[in-house]
């Protein structure tokens, strides 16, 4: 489902994770790492290269975009499209998006064929996922809802029903709460909200905004 032409989910890894093959006495050493512009995806890169100073090859791939809009890829010496493009081949099997996925690469005296340089950095990325945490990020809207402090318990359960996220309870002369729904709710909520408080519930609408669905 599309929520004004953009998404309304994408997976993405939790942090940064890594994974290791060896094939025919070459070690591929793969690390991957949330990004969100190509500048980070970059700087990334760098980090490694400078990580691993002494390797032939830094080759890499990466997704940004919440619709995965730039992908770019690079085989830094190896024969062309053994590398990077393969490695991207697998982050777009695992529907990631927001993604860097560097593989270095120490040459173990063997060639391996442009077949077998496919496939081993492929595999090292996967090797990689295996150890990630993927998460979907959904879309949500935020929104304040004031109400009469004897009503607090009756939405404290309705948000835990829900599945909403109280991001900020403020008290004063009456409660505020602060909160994150799933974009898919907005109506739904809006309605059990009213007819839970007798609509005397004020339900103000915030900027809408990305969250990491916990199931």
């Amino acid at each position: 489902m599309e929520k004004q032409g953009q998404m309304e989910s994408y997976r993405m890894i939790a942090a940064e994770c890594c994974g290791e093959i060896v094939e025919k006495k070459s070690r591929f050493i793969a690390v991957l790492t949330p990004v969100k512009t190509q500048e980070e995806a970059l700087d990334f890169l760098d980090g490694i290269r400078k990580k691993y100073y002494d390797a032939r090859h830094h080759c890499y791939a990466f997704i940004t975009g919440i619709n995965g809009e730039l992908e770019r890829w690079g085989d830094d010496g190896e024969p062309g499209g053994t590398a990077g493009r393969p490695m991207l081949d697998v982050l777009r099997g695992a529907e990631l998006t927001n993604v860097a996925a560097v593989v270095t690469r120490y040459f173990g005296g063997t060639l391996l064929g442009t077949g077998g340089l496919a496939r081993a950095y492929a595999q090292a990325v996967r090797q990689a996922l295996e150890t990630c945490h993927i998460v979907t990020m959904r879309c949500g809207q935020r929104y304040v809802i004031t109400a009469d402090y004897g009503l607090t318990g009756k939405l404290q359960h309705l948000f835990a029903q829900r599945k909403v996220t109280i991001e900020e309870t403020v008290y004063t002369d009456k409660v505020e709460f602060h909160i994150l729904a799933p974009y898919h709710m907005q109506a739904g909520l809006r309605k059990e909200i009213t007819e839970l408080t007798g609509a005397k519930a004020g339900i103000e609408e915030r900027e809408s905004a990305w969250y990491a669905d916990r199931g």
